[in-house]
């Protein structure tokens, strides 16, 4: 009878169970419109399952280019006056005749990229007094040098907002540039010698600053580069000194320092 009577009670505990259950089950069933919903709009093929992301994104950016074309500078054009010098052999081997000078014109993409193309134009002058390995037995005596380059250059100007007033104001940007450098040698003192003439590449890589003069119209820069250039006289042996001899060099090896102030007009 007892058995009876717990069996009794189980099944109605049971029944009870199996009711509550089919009702959470109903309650959590998706109805069949969004179904169809979810279907049409995240599972299709070739459906966004981030779309509102991606909105959110072009919001943003079309923002931030309505603030460059209001804010932004589109185009630069420097003049550029600075001094041009070198270590190694070729560091020692010359003497420099200030100044450099210059022209380039850079386009912005945006608040901190920039492209720019140009040139730059240097003299320095050697002289030897006494007879090397590829003058004999007069010395070359003086030798009036010329150096133009032209480089295609890119530019990153820091993010500034969170820095303090004179920071932001200065427009801090690293930049490096491709360099082709083109080397004029002419024999002033022996002058029945075609010139030395060639060319090579380089690459240079430093930072600068651009100060306004009037925002978003005219700034006046400074800029500190180091170049490696690949010189058609670096290892020359014409300048080595004969046995017995002094002050001749090995070859004309060495790295390039310039530094140049600019005069920059924006638009």
């Amino acid at each position: 009878m007892k058995i009876m009577k717990f069996i009794s009670k189980l099944s109605i505990l049971c029944c009870l169970i199996l009711n509550f259950s089919m009702q959470n089950v109903h309650a959590q069933a998706p109805t069949p419109g969004a179904l169809n919903n979810i279907e049409d709009d995240d599972l299709n093929i070739g459906g966004d399952i981030f779309s509102d992301f991606n909105e959110s994104l072009d919001e943003a950016q079309v923002v931030e280019d309505e603030r460059f074309y209001r804010y932004g500078r589109f185009f630069s054009f420097s003049i550029l006056l600075g001094i041009t010098t070198f270590d190694g052999n070729r560091g020692a081997a010359y003497e420099n005749d200030p100044p450099t000078f210059g022209l380039s014109i850079n386009w912005f993409t945006d608040f901190q990229t920039s492209f720019g193309l140009g040139f730059e134009y240097s003299k320095h002058h050697m002289f030897f007094g006494e007879q090397t390995e590829g003058f004999k037995p007069d010395p070359v005596g003086f030798i009036d040098v010329n150096m133009l380059r032209v480089f295609l250059a890119y530019r990153y100007y820091i993010e500034t907002s969170n820095l303090g007033t004179a920071v932001t104001y200065s427009n801090p940007y690293f930049t490096g540039r491709m360099e082709y450098w083109y080397v004029t040698n002419k024999f002033v003192d022996q002058s029945e010698l075609a010139n030395d003439t060639g060319g090579g590449f380089g690459f240079g890589a430093g930072f600068g600053l651009e100060f306004p003069i009037k925002l978003k119209e005219s700034y006046l820069g400074v800029e500190f580069l180091f170049h490696t250039v690949n010189f058609h006289d670096k290892f020359t042996q014409s300048y080595a000194s004969v046995e017995g001899g002094s002050g001749g060099f090995e070859d004309l090896s060495g790295n390039v320092y310039s530094t140049v102030l600019s005069y920059v007009v924006s638009w």
